[in-house]
């Protein structure tokens, strides 16, 4: 038989610290976004290189899609080094890169919310298009202000989630 409340107490104690984690690296976020980027980067680059080895030594244990499991771990190592080398640039290249798609994809969804206001859905929604249409257009113009937006839109976040987080472990 299994002890619930040992496990909920287990549940909650990781919920403290990974609240508790996520406030401190929302806060190094916010106060050193060029150095806690480059540390994350680090920790991405090595994730993307284990990742792209474990996915090679996959096709020999199950060789299912295994064209797709070599495609994907070559990817993942090359990805894994290249951040590895270069930690620097990748703190700058991929929130710059991400603002980039995520403009490419509020532009894509602002017009189509103006197109179904002008198909009866209403001025709330032909307006929320607009703005996204002008976000999306920033991030795509400026992709390096849409990633300074988002490095500190994901340290907000990041703090938001450890309160959350630290509120349930005690709830």
């Amino acid at each position: 038989m299994v002890d619930t409340d040992y496990i909920d107490n287990i549940n909650s104690q990781a919920l403290l610290l990974g609240g508790i984690a996520s406030i401190i690296f929302g806060i190094l976020l916010l106060s050193w976004p060029g150095a806690t980027l480059s540390v994350i980067m680090l920790i991405v680059g090595l994730w993307w290189l284990i990742q792209g080895i474990a996915m090679i030594f996959g096709v020999f244990i199950d060789r299912t899609n295994w064209g797709w499991k070599l495609l994907g771990g070559i990817i993942g190592i090359i990805a894994g080094i290249i951040v590895l080398q270069h930690p620097l640039q990748a703190a700058v290249i991929v929130p710059a890169t991400l603002a980039l798609i995520l403009g490419i994809l509020g532009l894509s969804m602002g017009i189509i919310a103006v197109i179904a206001a002008f198909a009866g859905d209403g001025w709330g929604t032909g307006i929320l298009g607009i703005v996204s249409i002008i976000i999306g257009l920033l991030f795509i113009f400026n992709a390096w202000v849409g990633g300074v937006v988002l490095v500190w839109a994901t340290a907000i976040l990041m703090i938001a989630g450890g309160i959350s987080s630290i509120y349930w472990a005690y709830k």
